[in-house]
């Protein structure tokens, strides 16, 4: 069960009328609840008080909500911080390059305020706190070849370049690389990365997998076609 009080929420829009209604919801459940009316202002805030969720409008002037995103995903001390967009916009383009910026849930307007405190409780449930637990005799990192993913800051080393990733696309990476040569379903990988209370677009994986070929190179993840992926040394 999710105790409100003891997370936090900001909450990104650049209508004040809208910011004002859900942040009542939510204040109204027990979250603490920040605000932010433009991109730039939410990364400052983000920073300052570190949520663990960030409700995003995608349509924003100056710097839209997919460019807030990317930025966000950027800051290591927002790795865990979960991101949902909130948006009219429900074409799947517009839900594709969401989650290519590394959003972990996309709620389309109008939503009823139940239902939007229902979405928030979900995603919530998936928040990683860094717990500091790991024991010593817990490996900090995988090395497959030119290939190491440094789970400890969050970034992985291809070919000695360091690179950041989207929190998901480096929980799917981490997922598939940790048993090398196991093929996982689609369905496990739904539930492991997303969690089974979260409604995502068919084609997530799909989107995902693609942006990771493009950074690691297309030979390390193999499509088994009808079943899953699975990762090759």
């Amino acid at each position: 069960m999710i105790e409100a009080e003891n997370y936090k929420i900001l909450l990104v829009d650049d209508e004040p009328d809208i910011l004002e209604f859900i942040s009542y919801n939510l204040k109204k459940e027990g979250f603490t609840v920040y605000t932010a009316q433009n991109g730039e202002e939410a990364i400052k805030v983000a920073q300052q008080v570190l949520p663990e969720l960030i409700i995003l409008d995608v349509m924003m002037p100056e710097m839209d909500g997919i460019e807030t995103c990317e930025e966000l995903k950027k800051i290591p001390t927002l790795k865990n911080s979960i991101v949902a967009f909130l948006t009219a916009r429900g074409e799947d383009y517009s839900q594709i390059a969401g989650f290519e910026a590394g959003a972990d849930d996309y709620i389309t307007k109008p939503i009823k305020p139940k239902v939007l405190m229902s979405r928030a409780k979900a995603l919530l449930k998936r928040y990683k706190p860094d717990s500091g637990a790991e024991t010593k005799e817990e490996s900090n990192s995988i090395t497959i070849g030119d290939l190491t993913i440094d789970k400890e800051r969050y970034i992985i080393i291809n070919k000695g370049e360091e690179l950041v990733l989207p929190k998901k696309e480096f929980e799917l990476l981490l997922l598939l690389a940790g048993k090398p040569e196991k093929v996982f379903t689609r369905d496990e990988i739904y539930n492991a990365v997303w969690g089974d209370n979260i409604i995502v677009g068919d084609r997530t994986i799909d989107v995902h997998i693609r942006k990771l070929r493009e950074k690691i190179g297309q030979d390390h993840i193999r499509t088994i076609k009808g079943v899953g992926y699975k990762f090759v040394e």
